[in-house]
């Protein structure tokens, strides 16, 4: 008897939901209706189980009322709905057929054809949040990034450089009760951050697969933001991502001067950290660095733990190459001085010098060359000739105290008479437009000085050049002399 009725709830159910499907259009039933499942009818009111109580408030101010409606026309005898949140997802068809629906493969884009914004497989944010609530463990997938298998902890080789970011990552990643939130991670390109953040990720996964880990790009994070309004699954976005357990979100300098996005991080930022919900930010500047940021974010940025990555050292370098050629596998045969010759002369960042490895060990396997000093130099000789064109920060205080006609000691000294505090500052510019070095990095070689005295010259340069064109022409003057 109780298996009649509830096939006759269910084939009413059926009924409702496509009438409904009809009226919203597919990605608001996705959203709403879709997860939703009848329980029970007794003294004429359907008891439908819903998944939280934020969809079950949503779903009765929305359309409650036209759910009974409908409802009536299959069955006269119902008077009227109740909303019951059922915690296991185990209890509603619907829900359940959310959760155990396959992913379909996204068709491969031709070529010259933009890829469109989505596609009518993709999962509405609500159906991706059914899932994490279901401790499917595939929301951080679905609405997140890859990670990357080789960005691991045990593959960061650590110096006096980023021993403090490493540090702080596997604070963050082994321990749930942190005291600093958020973790903010900033420095030059290709210095490590993504892979501290890939390795926290990872970590977290393999400590504790029930904690929801999402990690984007804060690219990513505004065209989610973007598709959710879009397709008005605004409520639904808000409430994916601010009940996660782990937000991770990588190059935040690139929502500069996007205002609703920056609006929406906000507030999010804000709902995670007021229920100690771990947040890790990375950038390619400090906080207060930060620009086209509002400040009520930076400021927010920078209360908990701010790690610089500073640029490698020699040593931190050739223990990057040892532990590539490592990796690699197999027997290699590579001279020391090979990885001493590499070490010192691919300075930028750790990306180009990997890719200058890789590339050496390529040219080995496939033309059958053993790998010596002067193969290396041939197959690198344009990455070569790049790293020395590159300018250094002596190199431009040198010449600027030259063109000045100044003590190349001047530069690293207290004093402020202007004759000297220009010339200072017009290398301190120089600095941060012709080096990948950061603001700290900067204000170190000028004497130690902090990168806030950085910032105040290169604002006051960038403000001097409009008013004064022979101060303009002699710092072109002076960067055509570096770069040449």
């Amino acid at each position: 008897m109780q298996g009649a009725m509830t096939d006759k709830l269910d084939a009413q159910w059926i009924a409702v939901r496509a009438r409904l499907k009809a009226e919203l259009g597919e990605s608001m039933f996705n959203s709403w209706v879709k997860p939703l499942g009848p329980v029970a009818l007794a003294d004429g009111r359907i008891t439908i189980a819903v998944p939280s109580r934020f969809m079950r408030d949503w779903v009765q101010s929305h359309f409650a009322d036209r759910l009974a409606a409908l409802w009536r026309q299959e069955n006269p005898s119902v008077l009227g709905i109740e909303m019951q949140v059922t915690t296991s997802l185990a209890r509603t068809p619907a829900a359940a057929a959310v959760a155990e629906a396959p992913v379909i493969p996204r068709a491969p884009s031709r070529p010259g054809l933009a890829t469109p914004l989505t596609e009518p497989h993709e999962r509405t944010f609500a159906e991706v949040r059914l899932l994490s609530e279901a401790n499917t463990g595939h929301a951080d997938r679905d609405i997140g990034a890859p990670l990357d298998a080789r960005y691991t902890f045990d593959n960061f080789v650590v110096g006096k450089s980023n021993e403090l970011a490493h540090a702080a990552a596997r604070r963050v990643a082994e321990s749930p009760d942190v005291k600093f939130n958020p973790l903010f991670l900033y420095g030059g390109v290709g210095l490590g951050k993504t892979h501290l953040m890939h390795a926290i990720a990872w970590s977290i996964r393999e400590r504790n697969p029930g904690r929801r880990v999402i990690y984007l790009s804060a690219e990513k994070f505004m065209y989610q933001f973007i598709r959710a309004l879009r397709f008005k699954d605004t409520m639904a976005f808000k409430q994916l991502f601010r009940s996660t357990d782990v937000l991770m979100i990588d190059d935040v300098q690139f929502i500069s001067g996007k205002d609703s996005t920056q609006e929406e991080f906000f507030h999010t930022f804000n709902a995670l950290v007021d229920h100690q919900r771990q947040v890790i930010i990375s950038a390619d500047r400090a906080p207060s660095d930060l620009e086209g940021i509002e400040a009520r974010i930076t400021s927010r940025l920078g209360c908990g733990l701010v790690a610089d990555i500073h640029p490698t050292d020699y040593e931190l370098r050739l223990g990057i190459l040892q532990s590539k050629l490592d990796q690699s596998g197999g027997n290699r045969d590579v001279p020391p001085r090979v990885l001493e010759f590499l070490a010192h002369r691919i300075t930028s960042n750790v990306r180009e010098l990997e890719g200058a490895m890789n590339r050496v060990l390529a040219y080995s396997d496939l033309v059958g060359r053993p790998i010596t000093l002067e193969m290396m130099q041939e197959v690198l000789q344009d990455l070569l000739r790049a790293n020395d064109r590159r300018v250094t920060i002596e190199d431009i205080q040198r010449r600027t105290a030259e063109y000045f006609n100044i003590r190349l000691a001047d530069m690293l000294s207290a004093r402020r008479a202007r004759a000297v505090a220009r010339p200072r500052q017009v290398a301190m510019y120089l600095a941060k437009q012709l080096t990948s070095r950061s603001l700290p990095e900067i204000g170190r070689k000028f004497g130690g000085r902090d990168h806030t005295t950085v910032i105040h010259a290169v604002r006051k340069i960038e403000e001097l050049r409009e008013q004064d064109s022979s101060l303009s022409d002699d710092v072109d003057m002076l960067r055509r002399m570096l770069e040449g």
